[in-house]
């Protein structure tokens, strides 16, 4: 059975609303697409992965890290340039660049298999939040692994955004 998959970023929530979001919709699995597991300041520490999978584990939603699904320092560092250009900063970004987008699906997605990924999961995986740190999913990699899930699947992905 093909779980159900939604998408959510860290920024725009409080630690109460982003777990309160994740129980809503039903979440029993977080897929973790981060390159760094950690994001900096007080306000997101609840994110940082020590902290993040303690509460998980106490809500009863598994924790599983894939690193394969993050962006490498060069495909990160064609995002930069982009932002840079625009003079966009992180946090107000709200797509991704065409050469990002490029870079990602050549080098992270040329090799992803949805269908192994269903598998991985596991058959207790019914509803997978794939996880990252931006607000917009369109200004995040977590859109094009989702986008990427609708097409071989066929499964509507749902994004979690902060109220």
């Amino acid at each position: 059975m093909t779980p159900e998959f939604v998408t959510i970023g860290v920024y725009g929530f409080d630690e109460t609303s982003f777990f309160q979001a994740l129980q809503d919709a039903g979440v029993d699995t977080l897929c973790d697409i981060r390159q760094r597991r950690g994001v900096r300041g007080a306000t997101y520490a609840f994110a940082n992965s020590q902290r993040l999978q303690a509460r998980l584990a106490e809500l009863g939603i598994r924790y599983i890290h894939r690193k394969d699904l993050a962006p490498g320092k060069q495909v990160r560092e064609r995002q930069h340039v982009a932002d840079k250009l625009n003079k966009t900063a992180k946090r107000q970004r709200t797509t991704l660049s065409p050469a990002f987008i490029t870079a990602y699906r050549e080098e992270i997605l040329a090799g992803f298999s949805s269908e192994q990924f269903v598998v991985d999961l596991g058959p207790e995986a019914r509803v997978v939040a794939l996880f990252c740190v931006e607000r917009e999913p369109a200004a995040c990699h977590r859109s094009l692994v989702a986008e990427r899930l609708e097409k071989d699947l066929l499964v509507t992905v749902t994004h979690i955004l902060p109220a």
